[in-house]
């Protein structure tokens, strides 16, 4: 075979190595990760959807730390009552309630208290705490009250129980609770009762 000729094919098969190497690499674009294949982007958090009017937990819209949020007042179905003289030359009386129910409650105000079948009921004495200052009473605890009576004196009457209901700033239905007072004199304008407080002696100050 003529050299040139040797020399002719001997370039031939190196043109068609370089053109099948070149088909099985990778393109440029590919090599360098370029635009010629998609790569994933970094996937975001995503927060879930809140309703309308509705705060995320844990927030203001959670539930209240205040101890008192779900207390409610006491009424006649949640305590005792009882009334003992407490000073027989004015015919006073110290009033006591006790919650008998199984969770605390609050005791508003003044007590309502009528007198045996007489019309009208005792006035308020003194000042009573608003209801953020209320006395909670937890099962078992008691309250009081002074009741002031009065000496006869001709224009009134005597009684022998009285009964009692709870302040309770609402249209609430109570049972009244009724007490023995013997002797207790009931004349206009002169029977008054405190608000309630949490120890005997200021409810017999008062």
């Amino acid at each position: 075979m003529s050299t040139v000729r040797r020399a002719a094919l001997v370039l031939a098969a190196f043109t068609v190595s370089a053109v099948a190497l070149t088909a099985c690499g990778p393109t440029g674009d590919d090599a360098a990760g370029g635009a010629g294949k998609p790569t994933a982007s970094p996937t975001k958090p995503t927060t879930p959807p809140t309703s309308p009017g509705k705060k995320p937990s844990g927030g203001s819209g959670g539930p209240s730390s205040d101890p008192d949020h779900a207390v409610f007042p006491c009424s006649t179905f949640d305590v005792t009552f009882a009334a003992n003289l407490a000073e027989p030359t004015t015919s006073s009386y110290l009033l006591k309630i006790t919650n008998k129910a199984a969770k605390a409650c609050k005791v508003l105000g003044h007590p309502v208290v009528t007198f045996g079948d007489l019309d009208g009921q005792a006035t308020e004495r003194g000042e009573a705490p608003g209801i953020e200052d209320a006395i909670r009473l937890e099962p078992g605890q008691s309250a009081y009250a002074g009741l002031m009576g009065g000496a006869n004196d001709g224009t009134g009457r005597t009684v022998h129980s009285i009964a009692m209901t709870m302040n309770t700033e609402s249209d609430l239905a109570q049972t009244p609770l009724t007490a023995s007072t013997p002797g207790l004199y009931v004349s206009p304008a002169r029977n008054s009762v405190t608000a309630w407080v949490n120890n005997v002696e200021d409810a017999l100050s008062l």
